[in-house]
């Protein structure tokens, strides 16, 4: 029986090590294996990044808007390699609600912070409030979502806890809701931070010098309150630093970082980080329209109980981005890691990578291990809807990088009176484009789609490529730098005949996805079904 205990136990530290071995990315690493990292760290849509150190341990958050699951979970040893670890919310409430498409709506700019032994996340819906979600442990379970303050436009939330127990929560306002922005406030919280007690007190206006100010993270370091914000717009701003000896002000003001001479745009909105050997670090994201906001990492001192982020070459106090710099001393090197691209469909769980469009219903797709393939199952558009733009069953992930290629293995079993079923291979955002078999009333075709405009709801343009005597087709998405991009398809997997291509544009508040989908024109007791052997990103 002890032989029989110790193989069993072999086995499955073996089979541990297989399913949690490291991703490494073929078109994105930021680090350079010699001691240096480039910017961007993630060359993929993280937006509104904040994180927290836990011991050795670096984790970080992201907005998610509509895609769900929610609030992508990072992980990382040394700031520089990451991989997803998680979610923090499976389904996104009010569930009636983001049952459907929600494109821009959703989880704005959340934070997180480790309080009392536990990890509280506070992330905002524009439409409904403030909610928060704790977990004892990084991987959950997380807790329900709890409506801290209910009200339209709040936005941006971070708490702070003083040294007398007393908790705070910091936000801004979302213009298009609340019809006021650029002003940051401070309302105090009950000490478990699961309500409001306290009036709002302005502590920050833009209005004058800094524009669409938002996005603050609250420390306290040397007796000082600072609040961290952006202001000057996504693409164009600098990162603000507010410091007070009193949490509800006055403020004195500084920019601490901005664009500079270097070719990072808007530098701004992110997390202060701390190293366990007393380094200090600055996350932050940069517009890079088409794909999304990338994620950086900036070297970040205290100079006069000031931050300077980025190299401030003058001595002015306020620094500019790197774009190459030595790597943060955490105590030990550590593997290189990306996050997780390539899905080979073999496990009983898709990828951390995927989200759908709205929260998912269980029959849309299943994990099939026996096989090594995603099945996914076609549904009827929704009512009403005559795109993509608002079908919830999309699967999608973040483009990964300025140049690569994403090839997927399928296979089409169509239902027997052919109704009108579409599988394939599909980018997402207001203009979008695609590649799929289609079933016809006298067989299978392959088509190329495009639609503009997608959120104002236009309608699809089809083009069919070819009759497709089988079952089994390879289709592929080729992103180019000057961000275009072609499909192509392959009926053995080695010679490729291109269909068509579009330019690349950003989704709402987004930069593009890609990913898999299958519809059909009409429900039925048995849907049409494709079986995804693989989903392979390479150079």
């Amino acid at each position: 029986m002890k032989k029989l205990f110790l193989i069993l136990l072999f086995l499955q530290i073996m089979f541990t090590g297989i399913c949690q071995e490291r991703y490494k990315s073929s078109v994105w690493v930021a680090d350079n294996g010699n001691g240096t990292f480039k910017n961007p760290v993630i060359n993929a849509d993280y937006s509104d990044p904040d994180a927290v150190r836990v011991g050795d341990d670096y984790y970080m958050i992201a907005s998610s808007f509509d895609a769900v699951p929610c609030i992508p979970i990072l992980h990382s040893k040394d700031l520089v390699n990451w991989t997803i670890i998680g979610h923090a919310l499976k389904h996104q409430p009010p569930y009636e609600v983001f049952n459907k498409t929600q494109h821009g709506n959703g989880v704005w700019a959340p934070a997180i912070r480790y309080h009392n032994d536990e990890f509280y996340i506070y992330y905002p819906d524009p439409d409904f409030g403030i909610y928060l979600i704790k977990a004892k442990n990084i991987s959950g379970p997380w807790s329900e979502p709890h409506l801290v303050e209910a009200g339209k436009g709040l936005i941006d939330p971070c708490p702070l806890w003083d040294d007398d127990g007393k908790a705070y929560l910091t936000h801004a306002y979302a213009g298009s809701r609340a019809g006021v922005k650029s002003i940051i406030v401070v309302k105090e919280m009950s000490k478990e931070g699961n309500k409001i007690i306290g009036d709002a007190v302005l502590v920050f206006d833009g209005h004058t010098q800094d524009p669409t100010a938002e996005g603050p993270k609250f420390y306290k370091r040397n007796g000082y309150y600072y609040i961290f914000a952006p202001a000057g717009g996504v693409a164009t701003g600098w990162q603000l630093v507010l410091r007070s000896k009193n949490v509800y002000g006055p403020y004195e003001k500084r920019v601490v970082m901005a664009q500079g001479k270097s070719p990072v745009n808007g530098p701004h909105q992110g997390a202060w980080i701390d190293t366990q050997t007393g380094e200090d670090w600055f996350l932050h994201f940069q517009d890079k329209v088409a794909i999304g906001r990338v994620m950086h990492l900036q070297p970040m001192k205290w100079i006069n109980d000031w931050p300077v982020i980025g190299l401030d070459k003058d001595g002015a106090g306020t620094g500019e981005p790197v774009a190459i710099f030595k790597k943060p001393n955490v105590g030990k090197e550590f593997p290189i890691q990306t996050p997780q691209e390539t899905d080979e469909f073999n496990e009983v769980k898709m990828g951390l990578q995927w989200q759908w469009q709205a929260n998912p219903q269980e029959t849309w797709a299943f994990m099939f291990p026996e096989k090594g393939v995603l099945k996914m199952f076609a549904n009827p558009f929704p009512e009403g809807a005559v795109n993509l733009w608002d079908v919830p069953n999309v699967l999608l992930q973040k483009f990964p990088n300025d140049a690569f290629q994403a090839t997927a293995k399928i296979k089409i079993s169509p239902a027997g009176k052919l109704t009108g079923e579409k599988m394939g291979l599909t980018t997402m955002a207001m203009n979008y484009a695609n590649i799929a078999v289609k079933a016809k009333k006298d067989g299978l075709y392959i088509v190329f789609t495009t639609c503009e405009e997608a959120d104002k709801g236009n309608k699809e343009v089809e083009k069919e490529i070819a009759r497709l005597n089988q079952s089994e087709v390879y289709f592929r998405l080729r992103f180019y730098r000057d961000t275009t991009y072609k499909f192509s398809y392959s009926l053995d997997g080695k010679k490729f005949t291109e269909a068509g291509g579009m330019k690349a544009v950003p989704g709402k508040w987004i930069g593009i996805k890609m990913g898999l989908f299958a519809t059909s024109e009409l429900p039925i007791n048995d849907a049409a079904f494709m079986d995804v052997d693989w989903f392979r990103v390479e150079k």
